[in-house]
């Protein structure tokens, strides 16, 4: 058995129904979980630049060798800042929305003008909000300000530290439970990334005991609803009881290769978006893991 750390995403179930149902054993390999990596990014990122996040560090700090996953952009911009190297041969669909409290007076997207969002810097909540906002907005009147992960930004909110957030899959679900309001809501791409030079055949069991999670997703969802309790930051564990039947599928597991025009996208849109300050290696073959 190949010895494989994973830091869940956490926007989807695959990695516990492959855990719980023996799939990642089928494919040969021994999966720890690295919930420090995991709980870190739903935690706070105040004061943490960028290579500082807690899913930088493994690359950064600790040179650990964990499969990680993040957005489209996040994943290609970390491979090109020399943080690994994303996984080209399948890719997640994930749901993404813009919440305000109930009480707001944004009710469109063109309301949020100016209007600061809570975002995680340089991930998927945060590269979200100018794709997904500039058909309302003129990119210049489009804000946003680093909280950093799920948990924070969700918790952000409620306690009207901000006026409005973007958030991910479990986070979607919890605001809607708890009378949050959404402004707008859309799809995203995310990818997976892996250490330079990690051993292309685990890489691929990995995403088959993925595949092999999202059938059994297909032929019974509630029975891995329940499971969405491990993806709940520790602050929301008893903060409400969560009714996990209504949480829905979140992220689906996608078995194509992302194509180079997906690619050649991300790389266009961070430039146009000034985020590229990072980005060294910008061509799909030097970054893509092989």
């Amino acid at each position: 058995m190949k010895k494989v750390t994973v830091a869940p995403k956490g926007m989807g179930l695959n990695d516990f129904v492959a855990h719980q149902e023996g799939f990642f054993a089928a494919e040969g390999l021994d999966v720890t979980f690295d919930w420090k990596t995991f709980r870190g990014t739903q935690s706070s990122w105040k004061g943490l630049n960028y290579m500082e996040r807690p899913q930088d560090q493994p690359y950064t700090k600790d040179k650990a060798e964990i499969i990680q996953g993040a957005c489209v952009w996040g994943s290609i911009c970390n491979a090109s800042a020399g943080m690994g190297k994303f996984v080209a041969e399948a890719y997640g669909d994930s749901p993404w929305a813009i919440f305000v409290r109930p009480d707001s007076k944004i009710r469109e997207p063109k309301d949020l003008k100016d209007v600061p969002i809570s975002v995680g810097m340089r991930a998927g909540s945060h590269f979200n909000v100018p794709y997904r906002l500039e058909k309302y907005l003129p990119l210049e009147h489009i804000k946003t300000v680093n909280t950093g992960g799920f948990g924070a930004r969700l918790k952000a909110l409620l306690d009207g530290e901000v006026e409005a957030a973007s958030l991910l899959p479990p986070q979607i679900a919890m605001a809607e439970q708890l009378g949050l309001r959404k402004v707008m809501e859309d799809t995203f791409h995310t990818l997976w990334w892996v250490p330079e030079g990690f051993e292309p055949d685990a890489t691929k069991a990995y995403l088959r005991a993925l595949d092999r999670a999202e059938k059994a997703m297909d032929a019974d969802l509630a029975k891995y609803l329940p499971l969405w309790k491990l993806a709940v930051p520790a602050e929301f564990e008893t903060y409400h009881k969560w009714d996990f039947s209504k949480f829905g599928r979140g992220e689906r597991f996608v078995y194509k290769t992302i194509p180079h025009s997906e690619f050649d996208e991300v790389m266009d849109q961070v430039k146009r978006w000034d985020l590229g300050q990072f980005l060294k290696d910008k061509s799909y073959d030097g970054l893509a893991a092989r």
